[in-house]
């Protein structure tokens, strides 16, 4: 039973795994799909749930990589189950789409010295999902267009703000744009010198996701990130999807060109992915993490706070 459930769970790594991997050889970054088609509805959202909380990680790429594929204009998904609760009804012959669910139970096992000790165990389970393009008579605001996007200097203004709360230092200047550790600021281009604004948000929110890898702050290890290429490739690979998923947040629809350093990464992803087939959800997790860290910083994860 232990070895089919992890057989089983081996498999769902592998297939999601090597999906994402055939985009990457075909040269497609499958987190900035859903940008190729934003004209289609005028916005960019994260998948949401029947409630209307947004799905997290690992999750948002896959749904975002079926609605592209499948065209589907809605952004909310349930399960069968959720539905029918709701008064709808799948269509016969829909096809669902999957989606994980990962935690951990608890096993007692004997340690070298004889003595019972608790281990955590993780596990990934896969369940199934519809868009509500497939459902029919939900209510109707589950059918509802997307809403017009906000006024692009409106975007601009509220993403400028939302970095700024979050207290990363910029310094503004020459061709370049990273994250210097040992002064711990952000170096970026000067704004006019991008081809457009959006460019330099979705910029932005890259090197400040790097910079939530300080040690005061996410502590993810970057000592080798100019040695090794996996490592350089890891850290990458989620800041990739964490501004990915940080220009849906924001309501921002960022440059689609191919940066000159975008072959190379991409090879390095296909390569590390191809060789571990749970990178993608280690990198989709912490990006989730490091995004999750900026919001907090924002004046209404305060307010929430506080009230709660």
């Amino acid at each position: 039973m232990d070895r089919k459930s992890n057989k089983s769970r081996v498999d769902i790594y592998a297939k999601i795994t090597d999906r994402i991997v055939a985009d990457l050889e075909k040269g497609v970054r499958p987190w900035v799909k859903p940008w190729s088609v934003a004209n289609t509805t005028g916005r960019i959202t994260r998948p949401l749930r029947h409630n209307g909380l947004p799905y997290q990680g690992i999750n948002t790429l896959l749904l975002w990589s079926e609605a592209v594929a499948r065209g589907f204009v809605s952004p909310v998904w349930m399960t069968f189950k959720q539905s029918a609760e709701l008064g709808g009804q799948v269509r016969k012959g829909e096809t669902g789409s999957m989606v994980v669910y990962a935690s951990r139970f608890t096993r007692t096992e004997t340690d070298a010295h004889g003595e019972e000790v608790e281990r955590g165990i993780p596990f990934l389970k896969a369940y199934t999902v519809f868009c509500a393009d497939q459902i029919e008579g939900l209510p109707a605001h589950y059918y509802a267009a997307p809403e017009p996007a906000a006024d692009p200097v409106q975007r601009i203004e509220h993403a400028d703000r939302f970095f700024d709360n979050t207290g990363a230092v910029v310094r503004y200047g020459g061709d370049k744009a990273y994250y210097c550790p040992s002064t711990d600021h952000v170096q970026l281009p000067s704004p006019e010198v991008f081809r457009d604004m959006a460019s330099f948000v979705a910029t932005r929110a890259h090197e400040t996701l790097h910079w939530t890898s300080a040690h005061h702050r996410l502590n993810r290890d970057l000592s080798r990130y100019h040695k090794d290429r996996t490592d350089r490739a890891r850290e990458e690979l989620l800041v990739e999807l964490g501004a990915a998923m940080l220009c849906a947040d924001l309501d921002i629809v960022p440059e689609l060109e191919p940066r000159p350093d975008h072959a190379a990464y991409i090879q390095g992803w296909a390569s590390l992915l191809g060789s571990d087939k749970r990178a993608i959800f280690q990198a989709a997790a912490h990006a989730q993490r490091a995004v999750s860290y900026l919001h907090e910083f924002q004046p209404q994860a305060e307010e929430l706070a506080s009230a709660a």
